[in-house]
């Protein structure tokens, strides 16, 4: 069945229909900006090329980050050491949170492990922001196993550098 010009609409429904158009084409012009964000601070970023995590995705107050345990990375029970699970959610923050382009670094963190890591793991963690305000947020991140077991909970709070743009607009 064909659509009736947008002219012919109800004026709610027009509505409706651009409101919808504006923000899918905001939304992909924040991830676009996201992901320039991310490509820049990678750049700089030596802990988390040195450490092997990826960011997979990343979005404005979001990001996705990956690490495979490594045989260094063990401690004396043979479990990933706490710093370096802390280490990828702390790296999956700082894109999440820069993501909006806006220079900011973290306030503070708390984390849970939950269960142990160990040599071999692929860790995910998957940050989403809980709240932002205009310098300051609060993130969580869920770090799994390749077999979906929750490792760690970790909590970030942030401060953003109002008009310190992370790359060129």
């Amino acid at each position: 069945m064909p659509r009736p010009h947008p002219d012919t609409l109800p004026m709610s429904q027009n509505m409706s229909e651009n409101m919808s158009q504006s923000a899918h084409a905001f939304d992909e012009q924040a991830l676009a900006l996201a992901a320039r964000v991310r490509d820049a601070m990678l750049q700089g970023d030596q802990a988390t090329a040195h450490m092997g995590i990826a960011i997979a995705a990343v979005g404005p107050g979001s990001a996705t980050a990956t690490m495979t345990v490594q045989p260094w990375m063990l401690n004396g029970h043979a479990t990933c050491h706490g710093g370096f699970i802390a280490t990828l959610a702390d790296s999956a923050f700082a894109f999440a949170c820069n993501a909006y382009n806006e220079i900011t670094v973290a306030s503070g963190f708390d984390i849970s492990i939950v269960a142990p890591a160990r040599q071999g793991d692929v860790l995910t963690a998957v940050c989403t922001e809980q709240n932002k305000t205009s310098r300051t947020g609060v993130y969580d991140v869920e770090v799994r196993n390749q077999d979906q077991q929750r490792i760690a909970l970790f909590r970030g709070r942030s401060y953003t550098m109002k008009g310190k743009p992370v790359v060129p607009v």
